[in-house]
Parts: C-alpha cells; sequence; structure tokens
C-alpha cells in the first residue's frame, strides 16, 4: 500500500497548492495542477475510504471487548460488517490501480469477413453485422459503413465499418477472433447441421501521431462502385481505393455517392490498419509468450460459437454460454462483453500479485 499512500500524501498535497493565492493568479498553473489532482483523485477517494473502512471496524471490534451480552454481539456484528466493507473497498482500490490502456476510450474499426462455410458464411458475416450495428445503436456509437462486398443471396463477404463514441473500442475490443456458426442452411433439405466461421477484427482509431503515415507512400485509384446484382452501380468515379505502398495495405471505399467523404472514411480505416501494423511488429516477442484468460485477441483465435439449434452462445476463452440468442443477435451484448472485461480485469489483478 505504499504506492497508494504516496499517491494520496500527493492528491492532499496538490489540493493544498490549489489553495496558494499565488497559483490562484496563475490560471496556468493553476489547471495544471488540478488536471494533475483529477488525474489521481478516484484513487485517493479510495484509499480514504480504505482508512474510514478500516477505522470503524477496529473502533468497533475495541468497543466489544469492553461490552458484555447483547451490545457486545451488536458491536461484533458491526465490526464484521465493517470488515466485509473494508475488503470490497481494498478490491475496488485494486481495480482502480490497474493499468488502464489509453486506447479504450477511442472509436474503433470493425472488419468482418467470411471464412469457411461458402455463402453460409457470408450469411453470418450478415448476422454479425446487424449485430454489432444493433449493439452500437444501443451505445448511441456512430456507425458508418465504409465497404461491404455484399453477395447475391443477401449474405456478406466483407463488411468494414468505422464506429465513432467515447469508449467504443473499449468495448468491442473482446470481439476480435473467429467466430463459428452451427445452424440448418435454408438450402439443406436433409436437415443436417453445417458449420461455417466468420473472422472479426476490432481496430483502435489510430491518432495521427502514431499512424506513421506520410501520404506520399499512399496510392489513390479512383473507380466506379458497384454491388451485389448491379446494386448501387454509379456513372462516375467515387470509390477510393488506397495502397500503402510499404506495407502494401490496401483500402476500399465505395460506401458514399461523394468521392471526398470516401476518402476521408477510408483514411480512416488505413490509419487504423497501419497503426494495428506497427503495433503488432513492435509486440510480437511479448504476444507470442503472453496467454490470457480472454485470449490474446488473435484473428486466427477461435473465440465464440453460436449454435442455432440449442439458441445457445458459447465463448470459449471464460467457458460461459447464454441461451438469449435471438436478443443477442440483436445487439443485446452487453452481458457477454462485461464478463468478458470482468475476467480481463481477474486476470490483470492475478498477475499483479
Amino acid at each position: 500500500m505504499d504506492r497508494v499512500k504516496e499517491i494520496y500524501d500527493k492528491y492532499i498535497s496538490l489540493g493544498e497548492k490549489l489553495s496558494d493565492p499565488a497559483v490562484l493568479a496563475d490560471m496556468d498553473a493553476w489547471t495544471k495542477l488540478s488536471k494533475e489532482r483529477a488525474e489521481i483523485e478516484e484513487i485517493a477517494q479510495a484509499y480514504a475510504a480504505c482508512l474510514a473502512a478500516e477505522r470503524e471496524m477496529t473502533d468497533a471490534f475495541s468497543e466489544a471487548e469492553k461490552e458484555t451480552g447483547e451490545m457486545r454481539e451488536l458491536l461484533l456484528e458491526e465490526g464484521y460488517a465493517c470488515k466485509e466493507k473494508l475488503a470490497a473497498r481494498k478490491e475496488q482500490l485494486r481495480l482502480l490501480l490497474l493499468p488502464n490502456d489509453r486506447r479504450d476510450e477511442r472509436g474503433c474499426t470493425l472488419e468482418l469477413r467470411a471464412g469457411a462455410g461458402g455463402e453460409e458464411a457470408a450469411l453470418f458475416v450478415y448476422d454479425l453485422y446487424r449485430m454489432y450495428r444493433g449493439y452500437c445503436e444501443r451505445r448511441r456509437f456512430k456507425w458508418e459503413a465504409v465497404d461491404l462486398n455484399e453477395t447475391e443471396l443477401g449474405g456478406m463477404k466483407e463488411a468494414i465499418v468505422n464506429i465513432s463514441g467515447k469508449g467504443a473500442y473499449g468495448r468491442l475490443k473482446y470481439e476480435s477472433g473467429v467466430h463459428r456458426v452451427q445452424r440448418v442452411p435454408e438450402t439443406e433439405s436433409q436437415g443436417r447441421i453445417h458449420t461455417s466461421t466468420a473472422t472479426v477484427a476490432v481496430l483502435p482509431e489510430a491518432e495521427d501521431v502514431e499512424a506513421e503515415l506520410d501520404e506520399k507512400d499512399v496510392r489513390v485509384d479512383l473507380f466506379r462502385s458497384s454491388g451485389a446484382g448491379g446494386q448501387k452501380v454509379n456513372k462516375t468515379e467515387t470509390a477510393i481505393r488506397l495502397t500503402h505502398l510499404p506495407t502494401g495495405i490496401v483500402v476500399t471505399c465505395q460506401d458514399e455517392r461523394s468521392q471526398l467523404k470516401n476518402k476521408e472514411k477510408a483514411y480512416r480505416v488505413l490509419k487504423a490498419r497501419l497503426y494495428d501494423y506497427w503495433r503488432s511488429r513492435r509486440d510480437s516477442a511479448e504476444a507470442l509468450n503472453r496467454k490470457s484468460l480472454v485470449g490474446t485477441g488473435d484473428r486466427s483465435e477461435r473465440v465464440r460459437t453460436y449454435n442455432f439449434p440449442q439458441s445457445r452462445v458459447t465463448d470459449h476463452r471464460i467457458g460461459l454460454s447464454l441461451h438469449n440468442m435471438e436478443e443477442l443477435l440483436a445487439g443485446d451484448l452487453d452481458g457477454m462483453i462485461d464478463a468478458l472485461a470482468r475476467a480481463d480485469r481477474e486476470r490483470q489483478l492475478a498477475e499483479t500479485e
């Protein structure tokens, strides 16, 4: 608890400095100190709550030693209640001390791709597309389709979407990986269950200083938009294809009728992919040796199975099965995501012990 005590003492010291007339007269200095204090306020207050609960517990047990009969029993009961409250306060404090991923508050790029299973896999991608769109509507995240590669039977071979909103990446990052569906396709005459897969990639929105993107390294190609069965065909060249020459990363956007809007969306995706590319290369050695309860987020890892005959969704990383398939596919993902986030925090806590 020495580290926490230092944070608490710093919080108190900063509070005293903010009352200093010299600091009050210097708006820049006051703003800087206020921001510094606000960053540690939650930890300091949690520590103060621990101290208060500890004092209450000690006082109750000390008073119980002086009493007999019913009063002693009441004081002991109060002491044990304070002991439980203290344990809860300490757990809260431990969670606050876990390192924050500064990317969690950002938006993200969601990429869905059909895997094994042909047209059934493409239909599954469309199901996932609707599921995540429904979830984003519930969370009030902004949903912007960048590129949708649709099939004639109503499926999607690929879907790329930009999602904006505070905390979008922090909520959706656990979705990365291979998702598997087990169901009887409509075209299956003998009622046999087929298994198909789709990959989900969630990339954090990149800040300009992180993406290392020089527009001189990007080749821009214009072409006419097209869709399944001749749908959404434009006579003008509004679709954009960006090719990052040093890495070979290609991004296409043809969702908007405006060339400028398509270009803006495509650059956002390209920056996110470049950020993920450079970060993956930098962290590759560490990632090979790191295993966690929630999984590595690697796109080749099977993370979840959607079993339609049993209306069951199972997340293999934490062994959680839910039987609300219809609600989940409609976007009710918070229960699943909350469980994954809790498992991730528990893993981090275990690593600090």
